[in-house]
């Protein structure tokens, strides 16, 4: 195959895997079907499943296979497929990085928008730089921690992060920029302005979802993003060179890759396009090495080389390829940071001592000391789950569980009757459970308690029922009592009290959503009496 062909080959290759993610994430959402037939179909009868494969990517990630593999001892769904991209690389080097990652694909994009180096600047950053190996201090921190029992992997595998950054920063922030901007055309004077939102309203609430969605620190991940972009200024393709650990895990292996490159010296005329267009700064130009653990397999050196100098063959050897340059320091830093961090991230007791009562995880999450070790920080559960409850946690877990899912009951509730969070987790933290086991073992994941002074009817303020209105459980396990409480004046007032049934209560909060006590409720759900915990107990 020429390789013209092999180059537009790698950019159909990217166009539709970028695309096949960005589908994928659209997708991880209650299924259309449903919502629009929520109060028939939405039943304890029936498991909501998507049909779409929206773990696909993570399964095609060997570093979340192997770190799972090596913090949890336990092989993710699917792993299959991140084996047989690590057996790729050893034919094909880092063709992964070419042709089919996501974030690396977008890295690309931007450096190629309007570059801000050119000519010699532009061949001078295509250099190797010692940067790059900063990389593989990455890779060893991360795997060691998990090695250890801390998987903090999903902070910097690019997959975990870009789908968290798109599910909640991006798609979010876009989603509140459409529907103001319909908003507005809505209340014009103008009818055809009027039809058009409405129209633009049913086009793509199904992407960015009817209700406006939000998350904790969402500004926080939607501004280190934007940052990763923004490092294309300095040098193309920044995050995919210096940063990212899953390159640098595919660099190991593509020193036994079979593809070379050829130089042919005599036909080179030094012009320095091969180093210019170069995506991973490998020193393609003849006169120098080439690095096999950089080259993403771009192929653009030898498309652009005007004199043929330069071409890629497969070769069968018995040497290796040269070995990655990782340095001494980025290995020792490394193995320093992975030992450090699991010890430092106990520290605070949030794991293994203190409880904080507003970390509520997600129905069939396993318990809290194994959780941390399983969980990517991905972000599925969250962009699934149909109320908006699932967020990231900031302090509520403690630094090792920083960025992993729990339930803000202000901001949504746990559906009765909805598994989606588990069926979705790619590792397994939050364990597939049905809606029968869910409701008639039951599994709870917290508790409810009633602040009195805040309570309307206990306050003697006004007559309420909205928690035990909503209370989904049955027997409810919010139930009222007629009392008499006295007014300001001392009169004596008849009032339906409200008070919480432990034993029936699930956690669910949607009394706490519901209340009309706004921003700090008058009922409160807590993590206490989780079924996932032993210790975390309210009755004997």
């Amino acid at each position: 195959m020429r390789v013209k062909q092999l180059v537009w080959l790698r950019r159909i290759s990217q166009g539709f895997f970028l695309f096949l993610f960005l589908f994928l994430l659209a997708e991880s959402r209650l299924p259309q079907k449903i919502f629009l037939e929520y109060s028939v179909v939405f039943t304890s009868e029936q498991d909501i499943r998507i049909s779409w494969p929206i773990r696909f990517f993570f399964q095609l990630d060997p570093l979340v296979g192997l770190s799972s593999l090596l913090s949890g001892h336990r092989l993710i769904t699917g792993f299959i497929w991140g084996a047989i991209v690590l057996f790729l690389t050893m034919f094909w080097g880092r063709a992964f990085c070419g042709f089919i990652c996501p974030l690396g694909t977008i890295n690309h994009l931007v450096s190629r928008l309007k570059p801000s180096l050119k000519g010699d600047r532009l061949i001078r950053a295509n250099q190797k730089s010692p940067g790059q190996k900063f990389k593989y201090f990455v890779l060893i921190a991360l795997l060691i921690a998990s090695v250890l029992t801390l998987n903090l992997t999903g902070l910097m595998d690019p997959i975990s992060l870009l789908f968290r950054s798109l599910a909640l920063a991006v798609v979010p922030s876009v989603g509140i920029g459409l529907s103001s901007f319909f908003h507005a055309m809505a209340n014009s004077d103008i009818k055809f302005l009027n039809y058009l939102s409405y129209g633009g309203e049913v086009l793509l609430a199904p992407i960015f979802g009817y209700e406006s969605q939000a998350y904790q620190t969402g500004w926080f991940i939607g501004l280190l993003f934007l940052f990763i972009l923004f490092l294309n200024r300095i040098r193309p393709r920044f995050w995919c060179r210096v940063l990212c650990p899953l390159g640098a895990l595919l660099g190991v292996f593509a020193r036994f890759g079979l593809l070379t490159l050829k130089k042919d010296q005599e036909k080179c005329t030094n012009c320095g396009l091969c180093s210019q267009f170069c995506q991973g700064a490998a020193c393609p130009e003849p006169g120098n090495d080439w690095q096999p653990t950089e080259c993403i397999t771009c192929f653009n050196c030898s498309n652009v080389c005007p004199e043929h100098a330069l071409s890629f063959r497969l070769k069968w050897r018995l040497n290796l390829n040269k070995a990655p340059d990782m340095g001494r320091r980025a290995v020792l830093g490394g193995i320093l940071a992975g030992v450090s961090l699991p010890f430092l991230g106990k520290l605070d007791g949030r794991v293994e001592k203190v409880s904080d009562s507003r970390l509520i995880r997600p129905p069939g999450a396993v318990p809290e000391e194994e959780f941390i070790t399983l969980c990517q920080r991905c972000g599925l559960c969250m962009k699934v789950c149909p109320t908006n409850a699932i967020n990231p946690t900031l302090g509520e877990a403690g630094m090792a569980g920083f960025w992993t899912p729990r339930l803000i009951m202000t901001m949504g509730y746990c559906e009765y009757t909805c598994t989606l969070c588990g069926s979705v987790c790619p590792i397994g933290a939050i364990r597939e459970i049905s809606v029968k086991e869910k409701i008639e073992r039951p599994i709870k994941i917290g508790a409810a308690f009633i602040d009195r002074g805040k309570c309307l009817p206990w306050s003697g303020n006004a007559p309420c029922i909205v928690c035990e209105e909503h209370c989904p459980t049955s027997p409810k396990a919010i139930y009222l009592r007629r009392e008499m409480v006295k007014t300001r004046n001392g009169r004596p007032l008849e009032m339906q009290l409200p008070f919480v049934d432990l034993k029936r209560c699930v956690g669910c909060g949607i009394c706490e959503n519901k209340c009309p006590i706004k921003g700090d409720a008058a009922i409160k759900v807590i993590a206490a009496g989780e079924s996932r915990s032993l210790k975390n107990q309210i009755l004997l």
